[in-house]
């Protein structure tokens, strides 16, 4: 079965195509390209630029996996509204993963031969942007042990102290290191598209319902809409 598995919750707007079997998934192709600011003009051409490199055609979908997030509000909308989009024009269902489940997925089950963390509770950490980190802890196994929040990282370093925390993944993990007090491990930056669609794989197998793909936001976009008009004379 091929599935388009797409994510827009970070920096990184990241496109791929995979082909779940009885019991792999395979990497048919990845577009991921760091530009916090134009998610919107990058993802469609590289959907259609992958399929065109593997000679598939939107029919040829079985299924749509997204990154649910957490993220800022625009770009992660983005990636969700394009993946609900083809779901419903194709006729085929859309599973959600969490984006930080996918980086500790990575972490902890690494391809190509990377060392997988050993040494305790791993930290996944991405920007939110005004000095805050959306995070979650994962043990040894990928499960989640804590999370998804989002935090100052002076108040994750003394939570993932709490709960033993050794090492640290993600662009938020590096970029506040200091802050959190952990080594960065060897895990990925971004939600890596094969972690996504191994999370997924079993519902695709199975054939599962499809999800309504629900943003993890974890606080309000920074645009609101006004309360009210003010007096002119006050």
């Amino acid at each position: 079965m091929l599935v388009l598995v797409l994510d827009s919750s970070t920096p990184a707007v990241t496109a791929a195509l995979a082909e779940i079997t009885a019991d792999a998934v395979a990497p048919r192709g990845e577009r991921s390209v760091v530009d916090a600011r134009a998610h919107g003009e990058l993802l469609a051409p590289q959907v259609s630029e992958l399929l065109a490199e593997a000679g598939a055609r939107p029919a040829d979908l079985a299924a749509v996996v997204a990154g649910v997030g957490p993220g800022p509000f625009t770009g992660l909308r983005v990636g969700l509204v394009t993946a609900a989009s083809m779901g419903q024009t194709l006729g085929i269902p859309t599973y959600g993963v969490p984006s930080l489940d996918a980086i500790g997925h990575a972490a902890t089950h690494p391809r190509s031969g990377a060392a997988a963390a050993e040494s305790g509770p791993v930290l996944v950490a991405t920007d939110a942007r005004r000095r805050e980190i959306y995070w979650a802890v994962y043990d040894l196994a990928g499960q989640r042990l804590a999370g998804p929040e989002v935090d100052t990282p002076a108040a994750v370093a003394e939570r993932a102290r709490e709960l033993g925390v050794r090492v640290a993944v993600g662009e938020g993990a590096r970029r506040y290191a200091d802050i959190l007090g952990l080594p960065p491990g060897a895990g990925p930056l971004y939600p890596p598209p094969y972690a996504l669609a191994e999370l997924a794989a079993e519902r695709v197998r199975a054939g599962a319902p499809g999800d309504q793909l629900t943003p993890l936001y974890l606080r309000r976009p920074d645009a609101v809409a006004a309360a009210g008009r003010k007096p002119v004379l006050q």
